[in-house]
């Protein structure tokens, strides 16, 4: 019978989501879907001393806000629970007590302070300490001391921990679905410790009781975890669940945007851009970290940029709607390599999904704003309706990545420029052209109104053209009158939505104020 698939994404509550947890998530979540399996969200609490009150909600919040949806887990149940580490507590022991039966497992007795002696004279002899095959011998632990001596040590409640006895001169292998067959030798590797005497489990030992228990298919998590696995891979032999073991997928890392390491979340505000999903206030500092949401980034649009932060379909397509993430998705096709990020690449993804927001729907957000910014409108405020702002937005909106670029792109639109641009001045304003602007504003004056835009346009081409002057510098200073400045949408346009009256009113205030 063929095994159902089941993956989880399982985030300690240490601070904020990061952006490539939010990466292993969404890749998790779209090999669930396509494979019509479960998808869990395991909290992974056992760390007590890195707990940070506020992080749990925030991590749900995350997900709620981008769109991703888990069958089962914290906050919302399963037939697998309890999902939090926390709470499940009682059974870890059970299991790291099998292992000392088994032989697969040991009481380590050394003390921090021992231990630390120990190191600095390896250090000394330019030696790295681990405790290993090669080491353990000569150490206080269950391997050296005598049974009755284990035993008298465990009934005073001294200080141990229980470390994974790993087998000496053996290769540990297996395959990764990215990174295809791995294998290590054991001599190299350290005897992690699995469980502590305050009754609290590593994340070893509780994350491979859980993902058996919680029936987990396939593990896809980050690279950093992939030194990690031939230990987990030995915990499944020396439970003898390796026929249930999980298939490993480790992804690659998510790098800065010159690729010179791994993106931390110290960057992102140092280096103008969030790598976390929303904005976080740090419970003991206050320091706060900008987020995609409060940074107007919409949520499909942060999907999309993930989603190809390590992995294409093959072809040049860049846009995706989530179900075609979920038809498309391959584990085969994501990169052994890091992926760079790409601040301008995730405005781009930004604009593209803006564009497909109808106008409406953004005038109504943009009126808002708009009432907010009352005092900076200077006339005709009663033109400031939904049907009125849905045409500036349709006009502009071309121009934004995000929903608060529509005021620095349609400002002119409610207020009167009260200086020109200096350089476009000194361009565009030659010797001669208050004269000429004088005669253009009479002409255009004559105009009547109906349909006075269109009028106009034709009026300027064949004046420009009658007169032998040049298109751009005649155009450009209107613009400059109307809009402050030489930036902005189809001059015809701007004419037609702020009407006769005001543009005209603008070229006599340009005309009485530009000076050479």
């Amino acid at each position: 019978m063929e095994r159902k698939v089941r993956v989880r994404f399982a985030p300690s509550p240490t601070g904020p989501l990061h952006i490539g947890g939010v990466r292993t998530a969404l890749y998790n979540y779209l090999f669930a879907k396509q494979n019509n399996g479960d998808f869990l969200l395991r909290i992974e609490d056992t760390d007590r001393t890195r707990f940070v009150e506020g992080a749990e909600e925030y991590i749900i919040e995350s997900f709620k806000w981008l769109g991703i949806k888990f069958d089962e887990g914290v906050g919302i149940g399963g037939e697998y629970g309890p999902y939090k580490q926390s709470e499940r507590k009682d059974l870890y022991k059970d299991y790291a007590m099998k292992l000392i039966e088994n032989g697969n497992a040991y009481y380590a007795f050394d003390t921090a302070e021992e231990l630390d002696k120990i190191r600095k004279e390896f250090e000394q002899n330019k030696k790295n300490f681990q405790y290993d095959c090669n080491t353990r011998q000569s150490l206080r632990n269950s391997l050296t001391l005598s049974k009755q001596e284990t035993e008298d040590l465990l009934k005073n409640g001294s200080h141990y921990v229980i470390r994974f006895l790993f087998p000496k001169d053996t290769t540990i292998e297996f395959d990764d679905m990215i990174r295809g067959h791995i294998s290590m030798e054991s001599n190299l590797l350290d005897d992690k410790v699995l469980y502590k005497s305050d009754g609290m489990p590593t994340y070893h030992l509780a994350n491979i009781v859980d993902d058996h228990l919680m029936k987990i298919s396939h593990v896809i998590r980050g690279e950093e975890w992939l030194p990690s696995c031939p230990l987990h891979v030995c915990l499944y032999k020396a439970f003898g669940w390796q026929d249930s073991m999980p298939q490993f997928a480790h992804l690659p890392l998510l790098l800065k945007p010159d690729g010179k390491g791994k993106l931390s979340k110290r960057d992102g505000d140092r280096l103008g851009f969030p790598v976390f999903p929303l904005q976080w206030t740090d419970p003991k500092t206050k320091e706060v970290s900008s987020g995609y949401r409060e940074s107007g980034y919409l949520p499909e649009a942060v999907i999309n940029m993930l989603a190809l932060l390590g992995w294409n379909d093959g072809t040049e397509q860049e846009i995706f709607t989530l179900d075609e993430l979920i038809e498309k998705f391959s584990i085969e096709r994501i990169s052994k390599h890091g992926a760079k990020f790409d601040l301008e690449k995730a405005k781009w993804f930004n604009h593209q999904y803006l564009q497909h927001i109808p106008s409406k729907d953004l005038a109504t957000l943009f009126l808002e704003e708009l009432k907010q910014r009352d005092s900076e409108i200077d006339f005709d405020s009663s033109k400031i309706d939904l049907q009125s702002i849905t045409a500036i937005v349709d006009l502009v909106k071309e121009r934004c990545s995000f929903e608060k670029d529509l005021w620095e792109q349609s400002y002119f639109f409610f207020t009167r420029p009260k200086t020109y641009e200096e350089k476009a001045v000194k361009k565009r304003w030659k010797e001669g052209m208050t004269e000429r602007m004088s005669d253009i504003f009479s002409k255009l004056n004559a105009i009547e109104d109906n349909s006075w835009a269109e009028k106009a346009e034709e009026f300027l081409m064949d004046y420009i053209q009658k007169n032998e002057l040049n298109m751009g510098q005649v155009m450009n200073c209107i613009r400059l009158a109307v809009v402050g400045d030489t930036k902005g949408p189809n001059m015809v346009d701007i004419m037609r939505l702020l009407g006769k009256n005001e543009i005209l009113k603008r070229i006599k205030t340009a005309i009485n104020n530009i000076h050479l």
